[in-house]
C-alpha cells in the first residue's frame, strides 16, 4: 500500500491483516520535501514567530524560541509530553498509529522532513512496536500523551516491545527494551509527531473491525436463538421490513431467515402467537446497530484520510495557520455512539439467553435434564446480565465532558481518548455475550431433536460441540465459554 492517497476502512484492515508493506508514494515524497523545504525558508526569515516552530506550547506560546534551541525544543516536547498512565496499549493498536500517523503526515502540510515519515514506516514495517499507555490523553491538542510515547523511540529514546514477544500479554518488564533509533529532528517535528488524532483513529478502526464481526455473528446466533426457542419465521418475512425500509433492518432480516433457510423446526407448527421482542424485534435492533456503524465509518474513513496536526502549512498558498484539526470531536461523538450501538447487540443477546434458560416454549430450566440436582446454565446468564450492565455504564458518553487545561489555553478538550479505550472494553464484553449466547442456543438446540434446523445452523452447532463440551451434566461453563470466545 502507498501513502498519501485515499484508503478505505477496508484498505486499512486488509493491510494490516496481510502484512503488506507499506511505503509513500512518488507524489507524496514530492509533497512532504515541498513542505518542508518552505518550512525551513520561513524560519531562517525574519518575521513573526510561527507557533509551535519558534515558540513555545499550549499557554506558553508568546513565548519565542532562539534559533539555536529550534531542535531542542522538539525532543522537550516530546520528553515533557511523554506522561502516560495506566495499562499498556494492545501491540495492534499501536501499530495502526505507526501507519496513520504516517498517512496523515504524508500529504505535505505538516513541514516534517522526508527521513521522519520514514522512520514511521519503517518502524511499522518491522514490527518495531513503541510502548504506549492508555491513559493520558484529552482528545484535543491532539493525543499529546500517547503520541509522545509513540514518537520517543523514533529518536532513541522511550521504550519498544521485544520483538520476539508475539503475544499481546504484557505482564512483564522484561518484553521490553530501549530503542536505538537515531532520528534527528528539525523545527516542527516534533509538534507534528504528537499533534493529530492518531490514538482514537487506532482505537476506532480496531473497535470498527471487531464491531463488524460482531454484527455478523450477532444475526447468526439470532437464528440459532429462533430455533432454539421454536420461533417464528413471520419477523423476518421482507413485507414488514419493506414499508419501513431501513438499510440495517432490511439485511438483517434478510440475514436470519437466510440462515433458517431449510429449518425443520422453523417450518413446524406454532401453538403461539408472538415472540418476545429480543427474537421477534432482532432486523429493528440489530439493523439499528449496523446503520450506525455505517455512519461511524463513514467518519473514521474521512478522519484516516486527513491532516490533523497544527499548524497547517500550505507552500502554494504562502501560508502557515494554527487552527483546530486536532480537535477530537468528531471522533469522540462516533466512538460513543458505537460503544452504545453495539452494547445493545449484547443486550438484547442477554435477553434472548435468559428466555432460552427460563424453562418455557418445552425447554427445561437452565437447559439441564437434571433441574434442581444441576444448575445448568443459571449462571452463565447471571454473567452476561452482569456484564450488560457494566457495558450500561461504560456507555455514559465521555463527549460531553470537559476540562480546563494549559493555564485555559485548551478550555474546551473532547475527552475522545476516553471515548476510544472504554468502546473498546464494550466492545469485548459483547464478544463475551455472543459465547454464552452461542453455548446457550448450541444447547438448547439439542433439545428439539430429533427435529433439525438449517444446514448452516447444524454445522455451526457442530463446530461448537468440537470446541467446547455442551453435553448434559453440570461443568465449569467459564472454560467452555471462553473455548468458544476465542474460535469464532
Amino acid at each position: 500500500m502507498q501513502l498519501a492517497e485515499h484508503h478505505s476502512l477496508d484498505d486499512i484492515q486488509r493491510t494490516v491483516a496481510s502484512g503488506e508493506e507499506v511505503n509513500l508514494s512518488a507524489a507524496a515524497v514530492a509533497k512532504i520535501e515541498k513542505c518542508h523545504t518552505y518550512l525551513l525558508h520561513k524560519v531562517a526569515q525574519e518575521g513573526p514567530p510561527i507557533y509551535g516552530v519558534n515558540t513555545g506550547f499550549g499557554s506558553l506560546c508568546n513565548t519565542e524560541i532562539a534559533e539555536k534551541d529550534l531542535s531542542q525544543l522538539q525532543i522537550n516536547l516530546l520528553r515533557s509530553h511523554a506522561c502516560g498512565a495506566g495499562a499498556y496499549v494492545p501491540k495492534d493498536i499501536v501499530k495502526l498509529m505507526l501507519l496513520l500517523k504516517a498517512q496523515s503526515l504524508s500529504y505535505g502540510h505538516s513541514g516534517v522532513q522526508l527521513a521522519t515519515v520514514e522512520k514511521l514506516l519503517e518502524f511499522y514495517n518491522n514490527d518495531t512496536i513503541p510502548v504506549i499507555y492508555e491513559l493520558g490523553s484529552l482528545g484535543a491538542s491532539g493525543d499529546l500523551a500517547p503520541l509522545s510515547h509513540l514518537a520517543l523511540p523514533l529518536v532513541g529514546e522511550g521504550e519498544i516491545w521485544d520483538s520476539s514477544i508475539t503475544s499481546n500479554s504484557f505482564d512483564s518488564a522484561k518484553r521490553i527494551k530501549p530503542s536505538v533509533s537515531s532520528l534527528h529532528l528539525g523545527p516542527k517535528e516534533g509538534l507534528a509527531l504528537i499533534n493529530g488524532t492518531q490514538f482514537m483513529q487506532a482505537y476506532g478502526l480496531h473497535c470498527l473491525f471487531k464491531a463488524k464481526d460482531i454484527l455478523k455473528r450477532a444475526d447468526l446466533h439470532a437464528a440459532l436463538c429462533v430455533d432454539a426457542y421454536d420461533g417464528r419465521r413471520e419477523p423476518f418475512l421482507a413485507y414488514s421490513h419493506q414499508i419501513r425500509p431501513h438499510k440495517g433492518q432490511l439485511a438483517t432480516a434478510k440475514a436470519v431467515l437466510g440462515h433458517l433457510e431449510g429449518s425443520e423446526i422453523l417450518a413446524q407448527h406454532k401453538t403461539h402467537v408472538q415472540d418476545p421482542y429480543s427474537f421477534r424485534c432482532v432486523p429493528q435492533v440489530h439493523g439499528a446497530s449496523k446503520d450506525a456503524v455505517d455512519h461511524v465509518s463513514a467518519v473514521f474513513e474521512t478522519e484516516i484520510n486527513s491532516v490533523t496536526d497544527n499548524p497547517n502549512i500550505f507552500p502554494d498558498e504562502d501560508l502557515i495557520l494554527s487552527a483546530g484539526n486536532f480537535h477530537g470531536q468528531p471522533l469522540a461523538l462516533q466512538l460513543d455512539y458505537l460503544a452504545i450501538a453495539i452494547a445493545e447487540i449484547g443486550s438484547i443477546a442477554e435477553r434472548r439467553i435468559y428466555r432460552l434458560v427460563e424453562g418455557k416454549r418445552d425447554l427445561p430450566a437452565f437447559l439441564t435434564g437434571s433441574p434442581g440436582l444441576e444448575s445448568g446454565l443459571m449462571i452463565a446468564q447471571y454473567t452476561a446480565a452482569s456484564i450488560v450492565s457494566q457495558n450500561k455504564q461504560l456507555c455514559t458518553p465521555s463527549s460531553v465532558d470537559s476540562i480546563e487545561s494549559s493555564n485555559g489555553q485548551e478550555d474546551h478538550v473532547s475527552m475522545g481518548a476516553n471515548a476510544a479505550t472504554k468502546c473498546l472494553r464494550v466492545i469485548e464484553n459483547v464478544e463475551r455475550i455472543q459465547a454464552i449466547e452461542l453455548l446457550t442456543a448450541s444447547k438448547g438446540l439439542e433439545f428439539r431433536r430429533p427435529l433439525k434446523s438449517s444446514q448452516t445452523l447444524e454445522d455451526l452447532v457442530d463446530k461448537v460441540k468440537g470446541i467446547a463440551d455442551i453435553s448434559d451434566g453440570d461443568k465449569v461453563w467459564a472454560d467452555e465459554v471462553e473455548k468458544i470466545r476465542l474460535s469464532f
